[in-house]
């Protein structure tokens, strides 16, 4: 499989967490503090580990939410998804305060924030930066995380860097969010012994287990808490569990199906954060039962969308329309959402000449929330169209070893927890040379919109050109994205303000607050 798609997926939710909830205590009331936000306070927030996938390495695979949670906390990145409300892009300041490009979109420089400092009072320089930034490039599938040659980063002065690629691009600094992650330079690659400049400092470390206090000198500002209890759970069952039962104020990410019990609790609240996980049907464009066309429309038409929604994610998240990245500012609302057509699909599958006689095999693996449930429900559905499917259940691992991307099998269920850029999928899953093409899809009229878009700065023109990658995607792409979910996370009443953000803007936790 591949290390770097891994570590952008959403963890599953086990069924039976509504039921543990509702064995939980009733409620003692919600909270009813209506002054204005108040500093103080140690906030217990739970989120998923397993041992097995433990790191304090911030330069490597990071699978599991908890370390990443903390990594967050006490680490700065460059930057971050943009949580402003309306905001025109999808990309926030964070160490960086400031970035620029040169007319071509290849040398950026970076500026790093006014009075920045580590936890140990020092200044975070353009030295620290530079020193991280090559200890991840160096890493393994380190070009993921900072797409320009190693010998391509340096510091032009203390307080700014230059990155410089060698094709355009102008997306960089939205590729840069959330992993780049800044230490004193010749720190341990250990964030239990390196030195960091995130708003919060670590106090102890225990098994993925920690507490950690406010970074009052922190340039964004003193957070609101006086700390944060991290408590790593190995399944959402028992986080759920947790949270119901007031052992911990908030379970970050922990699904739809214990939100539904824990929305009727005066005790509890639900967060939804919109279009955190898109689960999608990978179709094989390339060759096969699928390569035409006029047979993934006909796909496309037969699935219901609604009924997705609703029985997949329990009705928290939002219908698709077949283009990856909807919570991208620039996602084009004017395409025509497509519904459920059944004359329509049956005439174009006649037209393409397609097979209806036969069996096809729709792999999939229980990886993310219901998606093994969505290739059952998508196999109903084409039925109605005479589309026979038989959905195979596999092991992640064999999965990733023998039904993704090497060729990919002609149909797939895959999952992606970062849903707002649109560039990003066109990076990764989209452009013919990427390694992580799932539906075999290459196009050179996508491939020109695309490297256009790199090339073209933020404004007017870069809008149009990102119209013609969503287009493109949207007729002849091998995605069907039939929806997105909602990330779900429960706090008790006591706790406001937490990050509404989709993805791993969660961990965003600076202005989260707590009533008396």
């Amino acid at each position: 499989m591949s290390i770097s798609r891994r570590s952008f997926l959403a963890g599953s939710v086990a069924a039976g967490s509504i039921a543990l909830i509702a064995a939980c205590s009733s409620g003692s009331g919600g909270d009813s503090y209506s002054g204005p936000p108040r500093r103080g306070g140690v906030l217990r927030i739970g989120a998923i580990g397993q041992a097995s996938g433990l790191t304090v390495n911030p330069y490597t695979l990071i699978a599991n939410d908890s370390d990443m949670l903390l990594m967050s906390l006490l680490l700065d990145p460059l930057t971050v998804p943009n949580v402003a409300e309306n905001a025109s892009s999808n990309v926030g300041a964070r160490l960086a305060s400031a970035w620029e490009a040169d007319a071509e979109q290849r040398v950026w420089t970076f500026t790093i924030a006014e009075n920045a400092v580590f936890h140990d009072g020092s200044p975070v320089t353009s030295a620290d930066v530079v020193w991280s930034l090559k200890a991840l490039r160096s890493a393994p599938n380190g070009d993921w995380k900072v797409p320009v040659p190693l010998d391509a980063i340096t510091a032009v002065d203390d307080r700014r860097v230059r990155l410089v690629s060698e094709t355009p691009n102008s997306q960089l600094p939205l590729l840069l969010r959330l992993m780049t992650f800044v230490m004193k330079a010749g720190s341990p690659t250990d964030i239990t012994k390196a030195t960091g400049s995130g708003p919060f400092v670590l106090e102890s470390y225990d098994d993925g287990n920690a507490r950690l206090r406010r970074h009052d000198k922190w340039y964004g500002g003193a957070p609101m808490l006086d700390g944060i209890e991290i408590t790593r759970f190995a399944s959402s069952q028992a986080l759920a569990t947790a949270v119901a039962a007031g052992q911990i104020d908030l379970a970050s990410n922990v699904g739809a199906l214990a939100a539904r019990t824990a929305a009727s609790r005066s005790d509890l609240t639900v967060v939804r954060r919109p279009d955190d996980l898109a689960v999608c049907l990978a179709l094989r464009t390339s060759d096969g039962p699928f390569a035409d066309p006029r047979v993934r429309e006909a796909i496309r038409l037969g699935v219901d969308r609604l009924a997705m929604v609703k029985q997949v994610f329990s009705d928290y998240g939002t219908i698709g329309n077949d283009v990856l990245g909807v919570g991208d500012p620039a996602y084009d609302r004017t395409l025509t959402q497509r519904t459920r057509d059944v004359a329509r699909a049956e005439q174009l599958l006649s037209d393409a000449k397609f097979d209806t006689a036969a069996t096809y095999r729709c792999f999939t693996k229980e990886e993310a929330i219901g998606e093994v449930d969505s290739a059952r429900l998508i196999a109903t559905q084409l039925g109605d169209i005479g589309v026979k499917v038989e959905v195979v259940v596999q092991d992640p691992t064999a999965f990733y070893d023998e039904s993704w991307v090497k060729p990919a099998a002609p149909m797939t269920t895959v999952s992606w927890a970062t849903n707002d850029s649109l560039m990003f999928y066109a990076s990764k899953v989209l452009r013919s040379d990427t390694t992580a093409n799932e539906t075999a899809f290459r196009d050179a009229e996508f491939d020109a919109a695309y490297k256009k878009t790199l090339a073209t700065p933020n404004g007017p023109a870069q809008q149009e050109s990102l119209k013609a990658v969503q287009r493109i995607q949207y007729d002849r792409g091998g995605y069907v994205v039939w929806g997105t979910a909602d990330g779900i996370d429960i706090a008790s009443s006591k706790v406001r303000d937490a990050p509404t953000a989709s993805g791993y803007g969660r961990v965003q936790l600076e202005r989260t607050w707590m009533t008396p």
